[in-house]
């Protein structure tokens, strides 16, 4: 697959992706397996950069101390207590957590405040008789769709095709473009008007196919040319389309 550079800037932080995955976990922050947590953290990251998504430093920083404390946790017991009395500093796992509960609380009380402004959308004040306006359309439920909902759906989708395809996987040399990805995409929602996460990659036979999809999707999704929701958290995406314009193809060059 030629190199293609998607910008899709990622507002969310490295504790952000932390409690995604305690969420996908549905365990109590202060029983997570941090050591689970630091592989599947790395390797959302390491998704992240395949797909060339921007990423601060702080996932970097994240992952070390992830990494530090996983290689602690690894240790026999008794190596564990001696380091532990060696190293007079706070636990790194407890305050890790620590601030994860204290984060967890700021993002619970943002988000209710989100609810109430969206619920305070919704209500009108009493006007005059005979005052003709138009009631909004029913928004329906509102499950945000965030990139990390996108890292972890595509990389479902990676999991699923490598192991189908095995051993034969070099057999799919096939290069795929993000354009023509893209243009796929057009067509799918011009036929039907919105699919499935799912079913947009149900047929995809190789790791560059899935990659090139996914790179399409994403600048689609940066130019609203699509639109995607969750009717439930961690269930499939959906797609359906955006008011973006599609980009005017580029002029041949003159010989």
């Amino acid at each position: 697959m030629a190199e293609y550079k998607v910008k899709f800037e990622v507002f969310e932080g490295p504790m952000d992706l932390l409690l995604y995955l305690v969420k996908k976990e549905e365990v109590d922050i202060y029983e997570v397996n941090l050591t689970k947590i630091a592989r599947e953290f790395i390797e959302y990251v390491d998704l992240m950069r395949e797909f060339d998504i921007e990423i601060a430093g702080e996932f970097l920083v994240m992952a070390s101390t992830l990494m530090y404390i996983k290689s602690k946790e690894l240790l026999p017991v008794d190596q564990q207590v001696e380091a532990e009395e060696d190293d007079e500093s706070e636990d790194p796992r407890w305050e890790l957590i620590r601030k994860l509960v204290e984060y967890k609380k700021f993002k619970d009380a943002a988000d209710k405040l989100e609810v109430l402004e969206h619920e305070q959308e919704d209500v009108y004040p009493r006007l005059p008789a005979k005052q003709d306006f138009e009631m909004p359309e029913d928004r329906g439920p509102r499950v945000e769709v965030n990139i990390f909902d996108l890292i972890n759906a595509v990389n479902d989708v990676l999991k699923r095709v490598e192991s189908r395809a095995g051993d034969e996987r070099e057999i799919f040399d096939d290069q795929f473009t993000v354009p023509e990805k893209i243009n796929a995409i057009r067509e799918r929602l011009a036929g039907g008007g919105s699919f499935s996460f799912t079913e947009l990659f149900a047929s995809a036979a190789s790791r560059n196919e899935v990659v090139a999809t996914f790179l399409a999707m994403l600048e689609m999704i940066r130019l609203a040319q699509i639109q995607i929701s969750q009717a439930d958290a961690f269930g499939d995406i959906t797609i359906t389309p955006g008011e973006g314009e599609p980009e005017p193809e580029p002029e041949p060059i003159a010989d």
